[in-house]
C-alpha cells in the first residue's frame, strides 16, 4: 500500500498507536502493528461462506446468500480493546481502518462477488448522537474504500431499543429487537444483493430483524459481514 509523504510527516509529528497493543504503527501499517494482525484469531470463512458456523446462526431465520466475520471474539482477549475502543473511546477510525484490511483480505476469496451495496445497521438517533458516529457505518466505509461497493445508509432505520441484550438468551434477544427496524427505501434495494455489515455478531438476532425488513422489498437477497463472531 503506497503511503504519501504527508501520512509519513504525521506519523512523525502524532504517532499513531496499535488499536490492540498500543506499540506505534509505521507509516504503511492501517489499525494494527504486524505482530498483532498476525494473532488475530481469524475465522477464515470468507472461504466457506454460505457453510460454516456464522452462516448456520441465521439458517432458519432468513435465507442468507454468504456470511463471514474477520476474527472470532471474547471479551477480555486481547482483541476485545479493539473493539471497546472503537465503540466506546471514540476511535471510528479504527472502525474505518479494519473495514478495509477485512475487504482486502476477503476479495481476495471472491467474496463481495455479485454484491451490489453496503448496508451498515442502523443505530437509533439517539445512540448515534450520544456515540458521536456508527461504528458499522464506519466500517463500511473502510469495505467501500477497498471495493469500490456504495454505502446505502438510509434505506432501513432503527426505530426503537428496547434493552441492552449484552447478558440476554437467544430468545430474549429476538425478542427483544421484533419490529426494531423499518424498510424506508424500499425502491431503491429492490432487486439488489446487500451486504449487511455489522461489527460484532452474537447470536445474529439484530441482523435477523433488520434483513426480514429488508426483504420486504422485492427481490432482496442478503448478506452479512462482521468484523466478530462470538463463539457459540
Amino acid at each position: 500500500m503506497r503511503t504519501s509523504f504527508w501520512t509519513k510527516l504525521l506519523d512523525v509529528i502524532s504517532p499513531r498507536p496499535c488499536a490492540i497493543c498500543g506499540e506505534r504503527l509505521s507509516a504503511n501499517e492501517r489499525a494494527l502493528c504486524g505482530a498483532c494482525h498476525l494473532h488475530l484469531p481469524l475465522t477464515h470463512y470468507e472461504l466457506t461462506p454460505t457453510d460454516n458456523p456464522m452462516a448456520r446462526r441465521f439458517w432458519g431465520h432468513f435465507s442468507v446468500e454468504r456470511a463471514a466475520a474477520l476474527f472470532f471474539y471474547e471479551a477480555q482477549a486481547p482483541v476485545s480493546q479493539l473493539i471497546f475502543d472503537m465503540k466506546y473511546h471514540h476511535r471510528p477510525e479504527i472502525a474505518e481502518n479494519m473495514g478495509f484490511i477485512m475487504a482486502r483480505q476477503f476479495a481476495a476469496a471472491d467474496f463481495f462477488d455479485t454484491i451490489d451495496a453496503l448496508v451498515p445497521l442502523p443505530l437509533t438517533w439517539r445512540r448515534q448522537w450520544h456515540r458521536g458516529y456508527n461504528q458499522s457505518y464506519e466500517l463500511a466505509r473502510g469495505i467501500s474504500e477497498a471495493t469500490g461497493l456504495p454505502i446505502y445508509q438510509h434505506v432501513v432505520k432503527r426505530v426503537h431499543f428496547s434493552q441492552s441484550q449484552t447478558k440476554q438468551h437467544a430468545w430474549e434477544r429476538l425478542r427483544n429487537v421484533e419490529d426494531a427496524f423499518r424498510l424506508v427505501r424500499p425502491e431503491k434495494i429492490a432487486h439488489r444483493h446487500l451486504l449487511l455489515v455489522d461489527d460484532i455478531v452474537t447470536t445474529g438476532a439484530t441482523v435477523t430483524a433488520c434483513a426480514h425488513e429488508l426483504c420486504k422489498a422485492a427481490g432482496v437477497r442478503i448478506s452479512v459481514l462482521s468484523l466478530g463472531l462470538t463463539k457459540a
